[in-house]
């Protein structure tokens, strides 16, 4: 499976939403705090165009937002 990583800040709803899913579903993630990597977040925004998370990286792709049936596509494509 390709790599997922989820961009979030620990105040952001949606964006434990978007982990506990992850984790439901026994999906490896890495998550990262852009609250605390303020390089991370500046490339966020150069990738993505978005200062709001969460945002995940699944692949190649990017989700901006808790896109449930999005999500699920791309994890199906990279399983």
């Amino acid at each position: 499976m390709s790599r997922v990583i989820l961009f979030g800040t620990s105040t952001c709803p949606w964006c434990k939403r978007a982990a506990r899913y992850l984790k439901e579903r026994r999906v490896p993630f890495k998550e990262i705090n852009v609250e605390k990597d303020p390089k991370a977040a500046r490339e966020l925004v150069r990738k993505t165009g978005q200062t709001g998370v969460p945002v995940l990286k699944i692949g190649s792709k990017w989700i901006v937002g808790f896109d449930r049936a999005r999500i699920e596509r791309e994890l199906e494509r990279a399983s």
